[in-house]
């Protein structure tokens, strides 16, 4: 919304653009050579569209800088991870002089732009909310604090004030965003993550909260408590892992140990029964032995998380593990990769059987990609949503014997019985919508 008073709107459809931005990841390797080869394909849409401006921002940007410059003779812009509100006015040269620019310029200041709140999309159920930027723990393996800079939080006033704004546009649900939210106000002397946690859950016409993501040393009781003390925050928590060896993480400089991991995990389950867990593991960190990997399957095996994701480790430039010796082979980390996922889905897929059977209030976004037919006539055709659980599971679900409608189901609260579970969704029919969620009335009447 930074560029609509430049004359700016957004379009579905790339080949129409006349302005495009990629945002960029540098933290794994995949994702920049994703984010090269999409500006590989826009370097040929160019030739024919002289006046295209193309920029790239985000990490890989804030990383490589004038790099990219030379990499990429169709790139007009690159701009770092601090020069977002300088966008406008960088655009703006580009537009009168037809120049290239690099403005990857660091700084310390605490302030973070104000985030423009426009219209919103149709139906746009969910948002994502930044409370703040950077971080200040540099494990061994990221580049965040180098290419991002160091921890700086938002100003709690403005982070309410903004998802005011959204709700008044119909945002149902929001996912409150840091590198580590769970140290957010602590530098600046503001109010805690938990007490910023509790000033949300005030907000009238607010369904949801979520949050992302959780450093499991900073995860204080107080932040274990919110999950019982406040009924819009969902029973989720993203708490990455890493390793399931001491030896591992102290090389990671990720400051916990296994059972200072497991006895938080305890905690959350005490506290909020029921409460999804999920985590982020690192397969192939220089030096892994085969007993450290053991070490981390057995960890999995005690967790038993709600989903998994795994990476292989990677050099990062700037990352002070690309110093470590004792790089394990790339055919290797493939296989212990292999092996975590396999072991890993079948707690998934346990942890999703069991909720056949239940009813769960599914928030809706909209309709699913696919849709349940069976009836020769199109237009008496069964709708398929989807939406998710408070615990964060995907669920696609029909209203059961109700023809196809106009009437959209997006933001609405509705009762799902499970019928199906698959290894990374739940399938169901509606029986009931919440009266409180101001939505379609008499969903009960389409139950079988």
């Amino acid at each position: 919304m930074a560029l609509a008073p430049l004359g700016y709107e957004q379009t579905a459809l790339m080949d129409r653009a006349d302005l495009i931005i990629i945002n960029t990841c540098t933290v794994r390797a995949k994702a920049e050579q994703k984010a090269f080869s999409l500006l590989g394909r826009l370097a040929r849409m160019k030739h024919n569209k002289r006046r295209l401006i193309i920029g790239v921002g985000g990490c890989v940007a804030q990383q490589e800088g004038e790099k990219i410059l030379e990499r990429m003779p169709s790139i007009d812009l690159v701009f770092g991870t601090r020069a977002i509100d300088r966008l406008p006015r960088l655009v703006q040269q580009i537009e009168a002089r037809r120049c290239r620019i690099v403005d990857v310029e660091m700084d310390d200041a605490p302030h973070i732009p104000e985030f423009l709140v426009g219209p919103q999309t149709e139906h746009q159920v969910s948002k994502f909310v930044t409370i703040m930027r950077g971080c200040d723990n540099y494990c061994a393996y990221c580049v965040v604090p180098f290419v991002r800079g160091r921890e700086t939080s938002r100003e709690p006033q403005s982070i309410i004030r903004e998802i005011r704004m959204l709700v008044e546009n119909g945002v149902k649900e929001v996912t409150l965003l840091g590198q580590n939210v769970n140290s957010y106000g602590k530098k600046q002397s503001l109010c805690s993550f938990p007490e910023l946690l509790a000033r949300i859950n005030e907000i009238a016409g607010l369904l949801r909260i979520r949050f992302t993501t959780s450093h499991p040393k900073d995860l204080s009781s107080d932040l274990i408590m919110a999950f019982k003390d406040f009924d819009k925050l969902c029973p989720h928590i993203h708490l990455p892992v890493q390793s399931g060896s001491n030896r591992i993480l102290k090389h990671m400089n990720r400051k916990y140990t296994v059972a200072q991991y497991l006895d938080k995990v305890a905690k959350l389950r005490d506290t909020c029964t029921g409460i999804a867990i999920t985590s982020d593991m690192i397969v192939g960190f220089p030096g892994e032995t085969e007993a450290d990997f053991a070490k981390t399957l057995e960890f999995i095996k005690t967790v038993e998380f709600d989903g998994l994701f795994a990476f292989q480790y990677s050099d990062r430039p700037r990352a002070p593990s690309v110093k470590l010796p004792h790089k394990i082979a790339e055919p290797l980390k493939r296989e212990r990769l292999q092996t975590l996922l396999d072991l890993q889905e079948r707690f998934t897929k346990r942890k999703n059987k069991a909720l056949v059977g239940s009813t769960q209030w599914i928030l809706t976004d909209g309709l699913s990609k696919k849709q349940v037919s069976g009836r020769p006539d199109a237009a008496n055709q069964a709708l398929q949503w989807t939406g998710r659980t408070p615990s964060n599971k995907i669920v696609n679900f029909y209203l059961d014997g109700h023809p196809a409608t106009n009437q959209s189901l997006a933001g609405q609260m509705i009762g799902v019985r499970i019928d199906k579970a698959f290894s990374h969704s739940l399938f169901g029919k509606a029986i009931s919508a919440e009266p409180s969620a101001g939505g379609l009335k008499g969903v009960e009447n389409y139950a079988a």
